[in-house]
C-alpha cells in the first residue's frame, strides 16, 4: 500500500513539475542558425577604433564618443557599397553604436562626409520658415521620382519632420531629422542629418534609422558635435573673405539642398531593420553577394 502510495505521489509530483515548467522553444531552423551565424562572422570581420581619430585628408579630427566605435574610410566603403548596395562613393569613416554591426537588427550608423562647398553664411538662420521649406522639399521630391525610378531606385516620399531643424549659432552646427517612405511600403525611414559648418566646407553626419530609434539618435548628438571638430585654421572663425570662397547654400538650402541624394542608401538599409525570418530573408540575400556564394547552398 505504502509503495502504491509512494508511486501516485512520484507520478503527480512528475506531472506538477511539467506544467509548471516553461515550455520548451520551438527548434531553430538550420537555415536560420546558419544565415545567424554568418551575420555574426561578417560582422566580425570589421576593425574599429576608439579614442582620437584624425579624418582622412586631415579635414577635421574626431574623439569617438562613448558608446561608439569608429569605421575607417575603406572599411566604410566596403560596407556602402558591398554590404548596402550604393555606388562607390567617397566617405570619411562610419559611426557605429558599440552593440551594433553592418548586418545587426535594428542596425544605424552614422556615415560620415566632408563637402568642400566653401564658407556657408547663416545670416537667415532666424527668418527660415521651416513648414514653407518642407512643403517645398515635398514637392521637389515628388518632382524627382522620375529620375530616381528610371536610375532604378524606388520612388521616394518625404512624409514631414522627424525632429525640425535647429541651428546652434555659437557652435556653428546645425542638425535636423526627415521621415521617408519609399515606393508603395507602408514602412516609414528616419533620416537624421547633422552639419558641422567650417571655413572652406561642410562636415557631415547622416544616419538611417527606424523612426522609433529617434530619441536613440538625438540623445547622441550632444556627444556627437561635442567630439568633432575641423582642424587648425579650417573652423569657421578662421574665414577670411579675401581669401575664401562663400557657399551657394545657406542654412535653409543647407537643409533644404540636394535632399535625398543618397538615395540608394536610404532604400537598401531596410534590410536590416527587424530582425526576424523576414529581414534574415533579405540579409541573407546580400550575405551571398557578399561573399561570392553560388546559387546553390551547402
Amino acid at each position: 500500500m505504502k509503495k502504491s502510495l509512494l508511486s501516485l505521489l512520484l507520478l503527480f509530483s512528475a506531472a506538477v513539475l511539467a506544467l509548471a515548467a516553461p515550455p520548451t522553444p520551438p527548434a531553430v531552423p538550420d537555415s536560420v542558425a546558419r544565415e545567424l551565424a554568418v551575420i555574426d562572422s561578417i560582422n566580425g570581420t570589421f576593425h574599429y577604433q576608439q579614442g582620437h581619430v584624425v579624418l582622412p585628408g586631415g579635414i577635421g579630427e574626431l574623439t569617438v564618443p562613448r558608446g561608439f566605435r569608429y569605421l575607417d574610410s575603406t572599411q566604410s566603403g566596403r560596407v556602402l557599397n558591398k554590404l548596402w548596395h550604393n555606388p562607390p562613393q567617397t566617405n570619411l569613416g562610419m559611426l557605429f553604436p558599440d552593440d551594433k554591426g553592418p548586418v545587426s537588427g535594428q542596425a544605424w550608423a552614422y556615415i560620415i562626409d566632408y563637402d568642400p562647398m566653401g564658407y556657408v553664411k547663416d545670416d537667415d538662420a532666424d527668418d527660415i520658415k521651416y513648414d514653407e521649406l518642407l512643403e517645398n522639399m515635398q514637392k521637389e521630391t515628388e518632382e524627382g521620382n522620375a529620375d530616381r525610378t528610371a536610375a532604378g531606385y524606388e520612388a521616394a516620399h518625404l512624409l514631414g519632420w522627424g525632429a525640425p531643424p535647429y541651428y546652434d549659432k555659437q557652435q556653428h552646427t546645425l542638425h535636423w531629422a526627415k521621415l521617408v517612405r519609399f515606393g508603395s511600403s507602408l514602412d516609414e525611414t528616419l533620416n537624421y542629418n547633422v552639419r558641422v559648418l567650417g571655413r572652406k566646407g561642410v562636415l557631415v553626419f547622416d544616419a538611417v534609422a527606424d523612426p522609433s530609434q529617434l530619441s536613440e539618435i538625438k540623445a547622441s548628438i550632444p556627444g556627437l558635435l561635442a567630439n568633432v571638430s575641423f582642424s587648425k585654421g579650417q573652423q569657421y572663425s578662421d574665414y577670411n573673405a579675401n581669401l575664401d570662397e562663400v557657399a551657394a547654400y545657406t542654412i535653409g538650402g543647407l537643409v533644404a539642398g540636394k535632399v535625398l541624394a543618397k538615395v540608394g542608401l536610404f532604400a537598401v538599409i531596410l534590410k536590416f531593420w527587424k530582425l526576424g525570418l523576414l529581414a534574415l530573408g533579405g540579409a541573407w540575400a546580400t550575405i551571398k553577394r557578399f561573399f561570392g556564394f553560388g546559387s546553390k547552398e551547402g
